[in-house]
């Protein structure tokens, strides 16, 4: 094509993208809103408009099977003194966010892609959540120059806390003088009101007061009363929030994470959750990133039943990615009850994401393990059995409040290596913590989808239950802050199970990168070998002729367990299997294939008809 050709075709895309980013305006706030709003976003898009001749988010590859996210706090590593003088023969702390690099850097950089870096922003409440200020990263972790500098070893992912923003904000300060715009910005009530039907992800008030220099006031405030919503219905708002999104873009982030997304949009008399409203902001901000980074990804962040959760891939013009959120809770059920077979049901009734969307599949992160997601999927005296169990190995449970004022359980606080410690049927702690531990992250690694960890499982971090006396919330209980000297000497042992499981993480994740099975849009299809077992093929289907089929088994129990392999579909396709755990292998005619406590094989055929399509070229 022509360089005319390429510049005709790529001023029609503009065009086209400018033209549903105008329409979709005029559907959330009416075509005069719109018009006004338009205009002044349109000279910020033409600003960072993307330099590149094709616009088509197919042109951009979005992922491979090299792609794995790290979850953390910028301050979950610190060092208190890094022996530096200040000039004046005083020792001047390391920035929280230098030490995450350095630590990264020695033992983990190798094995990951992406870095999600939780909330950075000055804050007043939530470990980060509850922002104050959206355009500056919090002081104590350090500055824009130390995310910049992540950003030149991986890919970054930076949290739009998009739905409230903290009460000592100076937009709620300026609310409350009543100075313009700022004093619509905020859903301020009489108090008085019918919000029975709204959905509540807590059981903390939904109005809360605010006293302002026209009076007393009741807001809303969806989780907190440090965290009052914004006012979307105010088109000012979402102005500002395209800002600060385009602002994030501008500062290294190549995934967006829309925090608590699906409360976004208002209407009394609704459930105030998924309303169409917030779809069309979330296609918005879509259509945005695809104008001025379409190489950039979209994650909606919605921790409720699958289904719903489900329904911001919209028609593949919303999120690239969501949240995998019903998979902590069944494995943690799977693996704790020795019984796979919820989990193998849900897996294989699971429908494949839309063409260029995915999932983000993850086992543990700064939240608790969300009960919502398996609700139609465990019965509620699996649940109610686990919430027993996990309640025994030191975990907590936060409820939420329901129309009918009753309350009832919304995620378990645990940390996951802890959760893991024994089992439904031990009497206590076992040998196996270690092994139970790695093959629930074994199953998450070889689902259809992109790996996420939060650091504290690379680590094997257990409960902080100082933390959680210090702050008085459950949730810190998985938020420990380590002293990086602590955690080197606990790994440089080489004799602890933290040093173990980052051992063992690490050398999966190097492996498993190099098979093109575990790209993400490589179809899956779940097997039912029994409840003993969770297994599946990654190739579309165990007949199929592609040439990278894998299939991976997993013991869910702590007992040695018999499988015969050429009972199962698809073995035939190659006469020998290698495991890309071990190196060992069996023959496809094998009778007796003995498994271990926990053990995970990943089997790929000895040979293939081109060995390039098996492998992909590693890099660093």
């Amino acid at each position: 094509m022509s360089a005319k050709k390429n510049g005709t075709a790529k001023n029609e895309a503009v065009e086209g993208l400018l033209t549903q980013i105008q329409q979709r305006l005029e559907r959330l706030y009416g075509e005069t809103q719109a018009q006004e709003i338009f205009a002044r976003l349109l000279p910020l898009l033409e600003k960072r408009r993307c330099p590149s001749e094709s616009l088509s988010e197919a042109d951009h590859p979005k992922w491979s099977q090299k792609d794995v996210f790290l979850i953390t706090y910028g301050d979950t590593l610190y060092r208190d003194e890094s022996g530096e003088s200040d000039g004046r023969g005083e020792a001047q702390k390391e920035a929280p966010l230098e030490t995450l690099s350095v630590f990264l850097k020695k033992y983990i950089r190798k094995s990951i892609s992406h870095v999600h870096i939780l909330p950075f922003f000055p804050y007043s409440s939530d470990d980060g959540f509850s922002v104050i200020d959206y355009t500056h990263v919090n002081p104590d972790l350090g500055d824009w120059s130390h995310v910049e500098r992540l950003e030149k070893s991986y890919d970054l992912m930076f949290d739009l806390v998009i739905n409230h923003i903290s009460r000592e904000s100076l937009w709620f300060t300026d609310f409350k003088a009543n100075r313009p715009p700022y004093d619509q910005f905020f859903i301020e009530m009489h108090g008085d009101e019918d919000v029975s039907k709204v959905t509540r992800p807590r059981n903390t008030p939904l109005l809360v007061p605010a006293y302002t220099h026209r009076g007393r006031k009741m807001v809303w405030a969806t989780f907190s009363q440090d965290q009052i919503d914004l006012n979307f219905q105010n088109p000012e708002v979402l102005l500002r929030m395209l800002e600060v999104l385009l602002l994030y873009i501008d500062k290294g982030a190549r995934t967006i994470r829309l925090d608590a997304i699906a409360f976004l949009w208002k209407e009394l008399g609704s459930h105030c959750i998924h309303l169409p409203q917030t779809h069309e902001v979330v296609k918005l901000m879509r259509d945005v990133m695809t104008l001025v980074a379409p190489h950039n990804l979209l994650l909606t962040e919605t921790n409720v039943p699958h289904a719903e959760n489900l329904s911001y891939f919209g028609e593949q013009d919303e999120a690239h990615m969501v949240y995998q959120f019903a998979l902590a809770p069944l494995l943690l059920h799977a693996l704790h009850r020795g019984d796979g077979q919820y989990l193998t049901d849900w897996a294989q009734n699971l429908a494949p994401p839309p063409s260029g969307c995915t999932f983000l599949n993850f086992t543990a992160s700064h939240d608790g393990i969300g009960l919502r997601p398996v609700e139609g999927i465990l019965p509620q005296r699996e649940v109610d059995d686990l919430i027993t169990n996990m309640k025994r190995l030191g975990g907590f449970v936060t409820n939420k409040s329901n129309p009918d004022g009753s309350q009832s359980p919304y995620e378990i606080n645990i940390a996951l290596f802890s959760a893991f410690r024994e089992t439904a049927h031990s009497d206590g702690p076992d040998q196996w913590q270690v092994d139970r531990f790695i093959c629930s992250q074994n199953i998450m690694m070889t689902l259809q989808g992109i790996p996420a960890f939060y650091i504290h499982s690379m680590v094997a971090t257990p409960n902080d239950k100082e933390g959680v006396e210090r702050t008085g919330r459950t949730r810190s209980i998985n938020r420990r802050r380590w002293p990086l000297e602590t955690l080197e000497a606990l790994i440089e042992s080489g004799r602890t199970s933290n040093a173990e499981v980052l051992k063992r993480l690490t050398n999966i994740l190097q492996r498993r990168k190099k098979h093109k099975a575990f790209h993400p849009d490589t179809p899956q299809t779940v097997l039912d070998l029994g409840s003993d077992f969770f297994a599946l093929w990654r190739d579309g289907s165990g007949k199929s002729a592609l040439r990278f089929p894998l299939l991976a088994i997993h013991n869910l129990t702590s007992e040695i367990k018999i499988l015969d392999l050429s009972l199962i579909d698809g073995m035939d396709k190659a006469s020998y299997w290698v495991n890309l755990l071990d190196n060992g292998g069996v023959a496809a005619t094998e009778t007796r294939y003995v498994m271990q406590p926990y053990q995970s094989v990943w089997l790929m055929p000895e040979t293939v008809d081109d060995v390039s399509a098996l492998w992909a070229p590693e890099t660093d």
